[in-house]
């Protein structure tokens, strides 16, 4: 994206066991009240490391941390590969999003789940706020069209987000 710059989340410590899961010290203001470190770094969020991308398989908090997989990180010597790196994210303006509040929201098989009144920016990823106070986050979002989105989310996580 032309004009975007990188906006830094966390970086990469040591790995913590064998299964490829690794430490993170955050680099946002987790103090800030408009940043929920636990949303940023939430299941499904994705992040730039270098020239790859990663997604975001489980994450917890541990001391002063995190305690992060990723989806394609199975093993020690993978999360080793991965110390020192600096997850980030594009800086996006409201300009290259689209515009999506007052469309439908619906699940793969067409059952509408709500309208969309709002999209919360998010470090990560956007958040899609419906009418009925379910959030979704926007890596769910699998297609948008004229007055539709669809999503496919895992299963679970409509409750997990209704206020």
């Amino acid at each position: 994206m032309s004009g975007a710059g990188r906006l830094p989340i966390g970086r990469i410590g040591r790995p913590h066991g064998v299964r490829g899961e690794v430490t993170l010290l955050p680099l946002v203001d987790v103090d800030n009240d408009d940043v929920d470190d636990a949303e940023i770094l939430s299941v499904g969020a994705v992040f730039d490391v270098g020239s790859r991308s990663l997604e975001i398989s489980s994450s917890r908090r541990h001391r002063r941390g995190w305690l992060v997989r990723f989806v394609g990180v199975e093993t020690r010597n993978d999360a080793e590969a991965l110390r020192g790196t600096v997850l980030s994210v594009d800086e996006r303006g409201d300009a290259e999003n689209p515009d999506v509040v007052g469309f439908d929201v619906r699940d793969r098989s067409g059952t509408v789940l709500g309208t969309v009144i709002a999209v919360e920016p998010n470090p990560a990823h956007d958040i899609l706020v419906l009418a009925d106070g379910v959030m979704i986050p926007v890596p769910f979002v699998i297609d948008v069209a004229p007055g539709v989105v669809t999503v496919d989310p895992p299963e679970g996580l409509l409750e997990l987000y209704r206020p």
